[in-house]
This record gives C-alpha cells, structure tokens and sequence, in this order.
C-alpha cells in the first residue's frame, strides 16, 4: 500500500488529485473513493464492529429490530439496501462504511475535530474501480450492463436481496470482497456530502486488513498535525464546513463552535 505524508496544502492537493485522468474519455474522472479520519491510527472499522462483543451475530437482530420500530414512510423500499443505508444515516450499528466522492470533504473530515488537532489525520483513497474487478462475475456483469462503475441501489436490491446471500459472496467468488454503492439521497447531508458507501462480504473482516491482500487499490496520505489549521482555514473560506454537510441547525452550531474555538 502508498502510503504518503504530504507537509503543505499545495503537496495535499496534488496527491489527492493524483491518477484522475482518464484517457478513455479525455477527462479528469478520479476512481477513488476517499474518507478522512482525525486520527492516522483509526483504522477502517464499521460501526458494527465498534459496538464489541458478538457484532456478527447481533447484525441480524439490529436490522431486524430497527425495521419492526423504525416508521415505514423513512425508506422509499421495503429492501434490505434501503433499510441498511437508512439505519447508517441515522446511527445504527452496521456493517456499512461511509466514503465520499469528495477530496475536499474528505479533508474536512480530517480536520474538523480540533480536540485531535494534536494528531496526525489521514485520507484514506480506494480504487472503487479496480476494487470491483474482484467481485464475483454475475455482479461485474450487471455493472457492465448497466455501463456504471458503482453500484446502484436498484443493482443491489436485484442482485443481493439478504445478508444471507451477501455472506454468500465468498463462495462465489471464492475470496472476500467489498462492494461500493451509491445510497438513497435520503435527505441534503447525503446530497452535500457526495457521499457513497462500501460494505464487505464478510462483517468481521475491516477493510484495512482486506486492503493489505491488495495493496496495488489503496493510498494511504498522512497529514501532520501540524498542518491540520492551515488546511481546516482554508476549507472554511471554501464553505467546506459543517454548515454545509450538515444543513440544520446542529451543523450551524457545531461550525459556529470550531470557527469561533481558539487556536490553542
């Protein structure tokens, strides 16, 4: 795996937009997915597997649980890809990563908790594309056919309707592998975010340790601590900040908290 510590905010943005040209179409088109994390040392963990103890097994009845008590009006499909993406957005514990199409939001996520400002952060960068030429042939086909790199949710409900058949992806294609697809625009944050999601076939393996099998899909690009302010600053002159992502009146407290934060 690249893994890369860039020491100026001009260094950061050539490597973030690194491998984005795509001759096929003679465009910049970039086919990695990015997440920014406060800290160099968090790993690509779900949250289903930092809620501890017997996670695997307590998936099932999380989802089962949240589809009994959740409204019906909160999911556009009674599928099991509708009710993951909704219980994600909303806090439960699955086995979903959240990733985005975004460098820049990306980069906020790196550096919007100053508490860990004393920390090195780091953006993770995934070959999405490359990453897929491992999935079972029956999944590339669809992708093929649909003429799309990630896959849609109306691909994911037709092709892998149960986590059962999820789990199943191993056998078929006789190795683990991490899918990334695009969620229902359930609301602005979604939206604003650029936001798409990958999950594995396996809920007790985290992707990082999936990614040292396949070193050649992923970089690895630490940010110093030290240059977390100037790349924070300059974001907020961008509008990239919580006001955005974050449209309500949370997102305009937690800006309005950071902004107005000291230095110290």
């Amino acid at each position: 795996m690249e893994i890369i510590t860039v020491y100026s905010w001009e260094e950061l943005q050539r490597e973030l937009f690194a491998h984005s040209w795509n001759d096929k179409i003679g465009r910049f088109r970039s086919r990695f997915a990015f997440r920014g994390l406060s800290s160099a040392e968090y790993r690509l963990e779900t949250t289903l597997m930092r809620l501890g103890g017997d996670y695997a097994r307590l998936e099932r009845h999380l989802l089962r649980n949240f589809r009994k008590y959740a409204h019906r009006s909160v999911v556009e499909r009674d599928s099991l890809w509708h009710w993951l993406s909704v219980a994600q957005h909303f806090g439960l514990p699955t086995r979903i990563l959240d990733w985005t199409y975004s460098p820049f939001i990306a980069m906020h996520f790196a550096t919007a908790n100053i508490e860990k400002f004393d920390l090195d952060g780091v953006i993770w960068a995934v070959n999405y594309v490359k990453a897929h030429e491992l999935l079972p042939q029956f999944l590339r086909d669809r992708l093929e056919e649909e003429g799309a790199n990630v896959m849609t949710l109306q691909l994911m409900n037709e092709s892998i309707n149960s986590l059962n058949a999820l789990d199943a992806l191993d056998v078929r294609s006789g190795e683990k592998v991490v899918i990334f697809f695009e969620p229902p625009s359930i609301d602005d944050r979604i939206v604003n975010q650029f936001a798409f999601c990958s999950v594995m076939s396996d809920p007790g393996l985290a992707l990082d340790d999936w990614l040292k099998n396949h070193p050649a899909l992923a970089r690895k690009i630490i940010i110093p601590a030290s240059l977390k302010w100037e790349i924070r600053d300059k974001l907020d002159q961008a509008n990239v900040n919580e006001r955005v992502l974050f449209p309500g009146l949370d997102g305009l407290s937690r800006w309005l908290k950071r902004h107005y934060s000291p230095s110290t």
